[in-house]
């Protein structure tokens, strides 16, 4: 082996990585990327190096809870706005509850519901769930087995954030008018639980799609 093969073979994985993240429609895992760079590289080092090349461009390389994708620039957005497709904005109730899960998870229909102070209807749950931000997580332990619901990857990706603990803070949401500034000084914003499954928690089947827990609260 050439002194320089070794930086030969490392560009070459950049330039594989390169491409496969500029050609997936979604954020990529370093487990899903791995298989197409050859036997035992240190993808993280490679994502983190490409990362840093692509720091000062246009595009960015940017982490989204596990997953890694190229995004424009935060400060070059602007410029794209009016490509973008308009979209019908969410009702107020599904962005009352769309936060209550983010903030709040893991949480069953009645714990949204019992924060929210009313009724949830029945296709809130299932418009947040269409649009990929919201997903079924298990089924709690308690009487009912309500099935408890949390955010995904696409939320965060949606939104610009790395991770959960990247959500906005109390301070930030009164700042945005969120949140009335005369709400009591003892109020905390809880931190999200985004893990596989808490110990309260069990699996949900597959095939489950919540319709039992639905037809009981209606």
């Amino acid at each position: 082996m050439s002194v320089d093969e070794p930086n030969e073979i490392r560009e070459r994985q950049l330039r594989i990585l390169e491409a496969l993240l500029f050609a997936s429609a979604e954020p990529l895992s370093l487990p899903e990327m791995a298989p197409y760079l050859g036997q035992g590289p240190d993808v993280r080092s490679l994502v983190d190096e490409l990362q840093t090349r692509y720091a000062s461009r246009g595009i960015n390389l940017v982490r989204r809870g596990d997953r890694w994708a190229f995004r424009t620039a935060e400060d070059l957005g602007f410029l794209l706005r009016r490509e973008e497709q308009e979209t019908r904005p969410l009702s107020r109730a599904a962005l009352e509850t769309l936060a209550i899960i983010a903030y709040h998870q893991p949480s069953t229909r009645a714990e949204i519901e019992e924060i929210r102070g009313v009724a949830t209807g029945k296709g809130t749950l299932d418009l947040l769930m269409e649009a990929g931000w919201v997903r079924m997580r298990g089924r709690r332990r308690t009487p009912g087995r309500p099935v408890t619901y949390g955010t995904t990857e696409a939320f965060l990706d949606h939104f610009g954030l790395e991770r959960l603990s990247d959500l906005p803070g109390l301070d930030e949401l009164k700042g945005s008018g969120l949140l009335s500034s005369q709400i009591p000084a003892s109020m905390q914003i809880p931190l999200p639980f985004d893990g596989s499954l808490r110990d309260d928690e069990d699996p949900i089947d597959p095939d489950d799609d919540g319709d039992s827990e639905r037809a009981e609260d209606e």
